[in-house]
């Protein structure tokens, strides 16, 4: 993957106010957005305010289009059964996780994440084995992700790990491009901190700000 090419093609796995949001923002950055659903019929007023980099797509067709990332911007509770059924699609591939396990949305399975000893995004990273994950896009409220975009001077921070050098650079630059600062908290071992009620999760605030927190990671 060239990452010196201005554009990319993304695969957004739900549509919904994260995932819309963000890709909208990546079509008038100047990538390629398939936005993706099981009714993708249904999201033809988003592609319009998205403009001509955006289609809707089936996750079928987002998945065998082969991108150069997707966005998982799904409810938690359906990481399990899209990681099983487009097994054979995704290999190989970076996956930006935007997702938080809720147990009040999500059910027994997110408490058991939250209770375990690993963390969400290496629990996506788990069953999505044969991609590459990077979390990012999951502390911010989707407002603020929407109004916030191309902030000129006056940006948010938005943090992220990853799994490897290539993941990071595509993360950063996706992030980068519709104007929020990128924080790199580190590996997924260490993104405990931006799983839902830890520390950098909902915050908002700029990138000196964001390291000050981060680098403090280990005091209480």
């Amino acid at each position: 993957m060239n990452l010196k090419i201005n554009m990319m093609k993304i695969g957004v796995i739900g549509s919904g106010k994260i995932g819309g949001n963000l890709g909208r923002h990546w079509a008038t950055a100047g990538h390629e957005v398939l936005f993706s659903s099981r009714q993708p019929e249904e999201l033809g007023s988003l592609v319009k305010e998205a403009g001509e980099n955006a289609k809707a797509v089936s996750v079928t067709e987002a998945f065998e289009a082969k991108a150069d990332a997707y966005l998982l911007a799904v409810p938690f509770k359906a990481i399990d059964n899209i990681s099983e059924v487009f097994a054979g699609e995704y290999a190989n591939s970076i996956i930006i996780d935007a997702t938080n396990p809720y147990p009040e949305r999500d059910g027994e399975m997110a408490q058991e994440v939250r209770d375990a000893n690993y963390n969400a995004s290496e629990y996506t990273a788990m069953k999505f084995s044969t991609a590459r994950t990077a979390k990012a896009f999951n502390t911010i409220p989707a407002e603020h992700l929407r109004d916030r975009a191309f902030g000129g001077q006056d940006k948010l921070a938005i943090p992220f790990a990853v799994q490897d050098l290539e993941s990071k650079n595509l993360t950063q630059k996706l992030i980068e491009d519709i104007g929020f600062d990128a924080v790199y908290v580190g590996n997924l071992s260490e993104s405990k901190m931006m799983d839902p009620e830890e520390k950098v999760y909902g915050t908002e605030v700029s990138k000196n700000e964001l390291l000050e927190i981060v680098n403090n990671k280990q005091t209480a």
